[in-house]
């Protein structure tokens, strides 16, 4: 079974036209439409994945099934989703492929949707060669085009405005040559985006990497105890809440343990624990990619 999760954007052909071209199989595709921000663009989202649907189907033969993604710029809400979603896939059959197309949606999307596919193939070795994540670069943009478009739409409006008898009919011109004018001069000036968006109290949206490396047991619970108690003022306090939630005996030996897989799990090794010195002790803590995955792995 070949499988695309496919998060639909404002684009069409990139969705569906190399799979056309390129006579791919396409058994099932997952379409995941954005539900943030202003009403046209959410209806212009949702109107797309409806055309897609009907589309894969009748082009492709494909099955489709749609998701709603809440917030397009809540990384760690997609990754989560696309951590689930990716692996619900790949153990609905044995022989199922998953591709994620990130060519449309909002970075913040495509991105953790990446990240995700990539921390799957890690923790899912055995099934590497059964996630592909891709992308489709288009043949044009069409924002140029529409700006060349929008200069002339101007001259013909300079042209009418001093022919026009009408008043009512000038006062339309007017209020059209103006709005398109400053527009334009947007457009010229700024480029196809206006401003930085503050989210989450803040302008600067990180986005993790994820590790190369295999979570081990013992290195899971201490992942999920810092995830459960948020922070440690030392190693020592960890490996004493780690002996109790074992029920074993707190020793230099057990102690030894959790401060060799600490260092495993951070900074200098697969970076989901950071630490920050403090006396002679470290305070320890999940790092961003550690909290997603604790939040990934919190239902298995």
């Amino acid at each position: 079974m070949q499988t695309h999760i496919v998060p639909v954007g404002f684009d069409y052909d990139r969705l569906i036209a190399p799979l056309v071209r390129d006579r791919l199989d396409v058994d099932r595709v997952v379409l995941l439409e954005g539900a943030v921000g202003s009403e046209a663009n959410v209806e212009y989202s949702r109107n797309l994945a409806a055309k897609l649907e009907k589309d894969y189907r009748n082009l492709l033969g494909a099955t489709t099934e749609r998701f709603v993604v809440e917030d397009v710029y809540d990384y760690d809400e997609a990754f989560e989703q696309a951590f689930e979603l990716i692996n619900a896939e790949l153990d609905r059959e044995d022989d199922a492929n998953v591709w994620v197309n990130i060519s449309a949606m909002p970075r913040t999307v495509s991105f953790a949707f990446a990240t995700a596919a990539h921390s799957i193939m890690v923790e899912r070795e055995e099934d590497r060669q059964r996630i592909h994540t891709y992308y489709t670069v288009p043949e044009k943009y069409l924002e140029t085009e529409l700006a060349e478009e929008l200069h002339r739409g101007i001259d013909l409006l300079s042209d009418l405005e001093e022919s026009v008898d009408d008043p009512e009919l000038a006062e339309r011109v007017d209020e059209r040559l103006a709005a398109a004018e400053e527009l334009l001069s947007e457009f010229d000036e700024r480029g196809t985006t206006i401003g930085a968006k503050e989210f989450d109290g803040q302008h600067i949206l990180e986005l993790p990497v994820a590790s190369f490396s295999n979570v081990k047991p013992f290195e899971e619970l201490i992942l999920f105890t810092l995830g459960e108690h948020g922070e440690f003022e030392s190693v020592s306090e960890l490996a004493q809440e780690l002996a109790r939630e074992l029920g074993e005996e707190y020793t230099d030996s057990f102690r030894s343990k959790v401060i060799y897989n600490v260092d495993r799990l951070g900074p200098g090794g697969k970076g989901y624990i950071e630490q920050e010195e403090h006396g002679k002790s470290y305070r320890t803590r999940l790092s961003r990619i550690g909290e997603l995955w604790v939040r990934a792995h919190s239902d298995d």
